[in-house]
């Protein structure tokens, strides 16, 4: 968490300097606006990166003679074999390109999408997978 803190905050200064040089040398307002934009967003994350790493304890990542074993071996459950992200994208995909072409082609991805989500969800409480 610190070293994540660090690098945001080093992102974050070389967002606003470069964006004032920029505004100076370029005199494009868009661009400026959009470099300094983004160097205060970085700085929002690095921020938040430091603030919390004071308040927590060390963890593994921080210590560079740290072991791999000494971190969280649990990072929560990930199916190893679930087809419902491929209907899932196949949904986005369709309501992408219903707000470009069709309403009716977005409309058929939103059903899509609910039948998919439904499916990602509850696909652990039926059949041969069931808990």
């Amino acid at each position: 968490m610190k070293v994540a803190g660090v690098v945001f905050n080093v992102l974050a200064a070389f967002f606003f300097i470069v964006g004032v040089v920029y505004g100076f040398w370029a005199q494009d307002w868009a661009g400026t606006t959009v470099l300094l934009f983004t160097g205060f967003m970085t700085l929002l994350v690095g921020f938040y990166a430091t603030y919390t790493s004071r308040r927590l304890t060390d963890h593994p990542s921080d210590d560079q003679l740290a072991e791999q074993d000494e971190a969280d071996p649990d990072y929560g459950f990930f199916s190893p074999h679930s087809w419902w992200p491929l209907p899932l994208g196949f949904s986005a995909m369709l309501i992408v390109l219903g707000l470009i072409f069709a309403t009716w082609l977005m409309l058929t991805g939103i059903i899509f999408l609910m039948i998919s989500t439904v499916g990602l969800v509850f696909e652990y409480y039926r059949r041969d997978f069931a808990h």
